[in-house]
């Protein structure tokens, strides 16, 4: 069994002694190491994980691998996922307007479950925008709080600001303006 070299000693200290905190005297350690207990595969994952050494493609081997297209830029932006959003959302209010009694309170809530969903899509877009070339973790992370912070802001203030809220109609349509990240992704 291999020892490593973090699991040894320091030079000039005693394995198996810890100093005491109460009165500065050395703890001796009956624990005594298990001959069951196998280290091996732990010594043999570091091992290979130092011979796998991961190497990025190049260009020819991408397009060969993925096709011509590799290189090129999505088609989809940020904008045009929120301009779909609010597409679906039009449509599916005129369909609780065409199919729902009464139809009124069933579109105007379709339309406030799809603008809750657009809006803070919306807000995150123009983010993205303005923050342009300086993207950082910490910059995504500020921008999805605040779509969060928006999105749960506009639930609460449409639950107790407009209390004839059909809640089935804007709900579906919050679901479905939401799916448009799934149909954005597979539109690519």
């Amino acid at each position: 069994m291999a020892v490593r070299e973090q699991d040894r000693a320091p030079e000039g200290a005693q394995s198996g002694r810890q100093l005491g905190s109460t009165e500065g005297k050395p703890i001796v350690s009956h624990r005594r190491p298990d001959p069951s207990f196998d280290e091996s595969w732990d010594a043999e994952a570091i091992e290979s994980a130092q011979d796998n050494k991961i190497v990025p493609l190049t260009r020819a081997e991408a397009e060969t691998l993925f096709g011509p297209d590799v290189s090129r830029p999505s088609r989809v932006t940020p904008f045009k996922v929120v301009a779909a959003q609010m597409v679906l959302s039009l449509c599916a209010t005129l369909a609780w307007w065409l199919f729902y009694s009464p139809p009124g309170a069933a579109a105007l809530s379709a339309f406030l479950g799809g603008a809750i969903c657009w809006v803070p899509s919306g807000l995150f877009a123009a983010r993205l925008k303005a923050k342009s070339g300086a993207e950082t973790v910490a910059s995504w992370v500020i921008g999805e709080a605040i779509k969060m912070g928006a999105t749960i802001a506009m639930f609460a203030a449409i639950a107790y600001g407009f209390k004839g809220v059909l809640w089935i109609p804007l709900l579906v349509t919050y679901l479905i303006a939401l799916k448009t990240y799934w149909i954005a992704m597979a539109w690519k």
